[in-house]
C-alpha cells in the first residue's frame, strides 16, 4: 500500500501498487499512465509511506528518466505481476528511497 499526500486536497491518499524491492531497501514503483493520481501526487510531493505486510516505512520518491534502471524495474514488475502489468512503462517510474531520519519519517506521514 502506498500512501501519498493529495496534490490538490492535501489529504492522505492510500493506493495499492505493485513494487520491486532493491537490496538497499529502496522500492521501485511504476504507473501504467501519466494520469495516475498517485504518480501525480508523488511529483507534487515526493514524501510517501509504504506498507508491505507488517512493515511500514517512509520514503522519498525520485522519478527515473529513460535509462537502464527504469527499463529493468519495468521488466521485473511485468515478470513479478504478469500480463496485467504490461501497461507499466507508459507512465512514470519512481525509486522510493528510505528515509532514515525519524523527524523526516514523521514529516512524511504528516505531509509536511
Amino acid at each position: 500500500m502506498l500512501e501519498t499526500i493529495g496534490r490538490t486536497s492535501g489529504a492522505l491518499v492510500m493506493t495499492p501498487v505493485g513494487f520491486i524491492e532493491d537490496d538497499d531497501g529502496s522500492l521501485f514503483v511504476a504507473a501504467g499512465s501519466d494520469a495516475a493520481d498517485w504518480a501525480l501526487n508523488l511529483r507534487a510531493n515526493p514524501r510517501c509511506r509504504a506498507t508491505i505486510g507488517e512493515r511500514v516505512a517512509a520514503f522519498e520518491a525520485r522519478e527515473l528518466e529513460e535509462n537502464a534502471d527504469r527499463g529493468q524495474a519495468i521488466a521485473e514488475m511485468i515478470l513479478k505481476y504478469g500480463t496485467p502489468a504490461e501497461k507499466l512503462g507508459h507512465g512514470p517510474v519512481f525509486r522510493l528511497l528510505p528515509m532514515e531520519d525519524e523527524a523526516a519519517r514523521f514529516a512524511a506521514f504528516q505531509g509536511a
